[in-house]
């Protein structure tokens, strides 16, 4: 049971990690779209390498963000019924939703986006605008890094989770 909780809090710990750290591209993402639009309402010029920088952030802190977001349980959850549970109740719907509905998700994700990825990495792929940026292939593949850190953080939440099943009254650190 340690090992478990072990390894929850060291995943935990990645994600806290790597979450606060791409919480920091919301920063370019502001300063971006900024420039973007007092480049065209002031100066009447645009960049499309900028803002598709922006759009390139913007994917980060979504796709890379969503493990950080799990971990703080503040994904969206309709818990008429949730609320009212026991903590072990809780950690039986949230085992059942890890083990049946996010795993899968994330599994299905990754097989259907390999091939698309791995083309998009096979030709380089690059903006189809002149003056785009000549990375779409890395933003496609910011799909497979969303798989595996909310697949690492949904693991720490079904081990937590089984902890909180079997002993609840031992510590699993919640967050």
């Amino acid at each position: 049971m340690q090992y478990l909780i072990s390894l929850t809090r060291l995943i935990d710990a990645f994600t806290e990690h790597t979450g606060r750290f791409i919480s920091w591209l919301n920063i370019g993402m502001v300063v971006g779209t900024v420039l973007v639009v007092v480049l065209r309402y002031v100066f009447n010029n645009s960049s499309i390498a900028l803002q598709e920088g922006v759009i390139y952030l913007h994917g980060a802190v979504f796709l890379l963000g969503s493990a950080y977001t799990l971990k703080h349980n503040e994904h969206v959850r309709v818990d008429i019924l949730y609320q009212r549970f026991s903590p072990r109740g809780r950690a039986v719907v949230n085992l059942l939703g890890t083990l049946l509905l996010l795993l899968p998700s994330l599994i299905y994700i990754c097989i259907e986006s390999w091939p698309y990825i791995l083309q998009s990495w096979k030709f380089k792929e690059v903006s189809q605008e002149a003056a785009g940026l000549p990375y779409v292939y890395l933003l496609k593949t910011l799909i497979l890094g969303m798989v595996v850190v909310l697949g690492l953080q949904g693991i720490a939440e079904a081990m937590r989770s089984l902890v909180t099943i079997i002993n609840p009254n031992m510590e699993s650190n919640n967050g």
